[in-house]
């Protein structure tokens, strides 16, 4: 056995006391005594070189050491227990996808049941978090990330070319009659926090040096920010591609006609160790998501 890997009891406990603050409260939940997890715990800080927990007269907290431990190790525990989970059931042929938020709610869940349709035997799990899912601890089998890609020693592959434009409501459109990149400048602005393109890019494009003060509204995720102008709050610089179900439902609309106003982006990425390749599930997820995409050719 690797020498690196500590015992999976120990990691139980530190998860379980981390996750209850209370050695008591994990023991009874372990069905342990408290000295056990203690100990437990003590092996496993021992084995680290570091301190996981503070302890108080009535509770534990985790040190910085332990708040990272446990954000490294709770999905390969989680892992586990799914794949012992589907082995005691004689599920088979399963695929863990993570996803960012704004990517999993608003283009890969409209478009599942066409998975379903196409791959019925893939038995597929799904969790969503803008912290990137690390390969090295099994978290997933394939992670959908979004940013500028710079992740070595990974396969990525683009999903698509983004249109980065000014979106907003239909009755948005019509009260403020926005005709030109200067007239846009005087009503609210929408900003996604997150994206790789902001207003002063977009103005920019436009030949303007514009930076507004401020914004009516800021949002960390791009389905915010898009429900924030389906609600008629203001105007959002977000992608059609992204924005693909408000448009196609009349939600949303470009707030020029003119089907040059939007920068290209690559923002959106499947991103997997070379080894999952090797899995005819991961194959096949792959395959459909840049069918469906429409997806550039690979770097």
């Amino acid at each position: 056995m690797r020498t690196s890997f500590p015992p999976l009891s120990s990691l139980i406990a530190f998860e379980a006391v981390a996750r209850r603050r209370n050695f008591t409260v994990a023991a009874n939940e372990l069905h342990l005594t408290p000295s056990a997890i203690s100990h437990q715990i003590a092996k496993l800080e021992e084995f680290l070189g570091v301190r996981l927990f503070e302890r108080t007269a009535r509770n534990v907290e985790l040190t910085d050491a332990g708040e990272d431990y446990l954000r490294r190790i709770s999905g390969a525990l989680a892992a586990i227990g799914a794949a012992t989970d589907n082995v005691r059931k004689g599920v088979r042929n399963t695929l863990h996808v993570h996803s960012t938020p704004s990517f999993a709610s608003l283009w890969l869940m409209p478009r599942l049941t066409d998975f379903a349709k196409a791959y019925p035997g893939i038995s597929l799990s799904m969790s969503s978090s803008v912290v990137h899912s690390d390969f090295t601890v099994g978290q997933a089998d394939i992670d959908i990330r979004y940013g500028v890609p710079n992740w070595p020693h990974l396969t990525v592959l683009p999903i698509f070319d983004e249109k980065i434009m000014p979106l907003a409501s239909p009755d948005f459109i019509a009260r403020h009659r926005i005709r030109t990149a200067e007239e846009l400048m005087q009503v609210p602005l929408i900003q996604s926090t997150v994206s790789v393109v902001q207003w002063p890019d977009w103005f920019g494009s436009r030949g303007l040096a514009y930076a507004p003060a401020g914004y009516a509204y800021r949002f960390d995720r791009a389905f915010m920010a898009m429900d924030a102008a389906v609600q008629g709050l203001g105007v959002a610089l977000e992608s059609t591609s992204i924005g693909e179900v408000h448009l196609r439902a009349g939600r949303l609309r470009p707030v020029f006609e003119d089907e040059g106003c939007f920068l290209p982006v690559q923002a959106h990425f499947l991103v997997y160790p070379a080894r999952h390749a090797q899995r005819s599930e991961v194959v096949s997820f792959v395959d459909w998501v840049r069918r469906v995409a429409g997806s550039p050719a690979a770097a």
